[in-house]
């Protein structure tokens, strides 16, 4: 097969280079894909890690005894303060944000638009939010606990969200 130049145009070099990118591009998605993955499981277990403590505490403290305590300091059948927990698990829980070298774990008043995103609106990857609302001692308290690990955070499978209950 031989082939000529001669009548190589513009559409021949288009179709070319369009392969050529495609085939790239292609190449490129299957050799970041284990890094990517990774990046998320650990952003997932990041986000069991805080959903474990919090559920931990709620089954120590048990049936709300006077004088027992959460390892963060509230008493088990108070208020707990929302800030406090998160900074004893910034604290104490080793967590890693494999996108950012910022905050692991914040408050904020609804983590289901953080975990979640909208339309126009950043969204800090790998940080998992807690419920800047204190968790009331009542029973069916509700604390959310949410995180995105894949863009975009909306999309079926790029987020974990958590409802706690007291």
């Amino acid at each position: 097969m031989k082939i000529n130049f001669k009548n190589f145009g513009f559409l021949e070099f288009l179709v070319s280079a369009s392969a050529i990118f495609v085939v790239g591009m292609l190449i490129w998605t299957a050799s970041t894909r284990p890094a990517v993955e990774a990046k998320a499981n650990l952003v997932k277990e990041n986000h069991n890690k805080v959903v474990d403590l919090i559920n931990d505490e709620i089954n120590k403290c048990g049936n709300n005894e006077e004088g027992k305590f959460t390892v963060w300091g509230d008493p088990c059948n108070g208020e707990w303060i929302a800030d406090k927990v998160v900074n004893y698990i910034n604290e104490n829980l080793k967590i890693e944000n494999p996108f950012s070298d910022d905050s692991k774990v914040k408050t904020d008043p609804d983590p289901r638009i953080k975990a979640e995103g909208k339309a126009g609106q950043a969204v800090e990857m790998g940080v998992i939010f807690v419920m800047s609302s204190n968790f009331l001692p009542d029973p069916g308290s509700e604390w959310i606990v949410g995180t995105c690990f894949k863009s975009p955070c909306v999309a079926a499978g790029n987020n974990e969200l958590t409802s706690i209950y007291r």
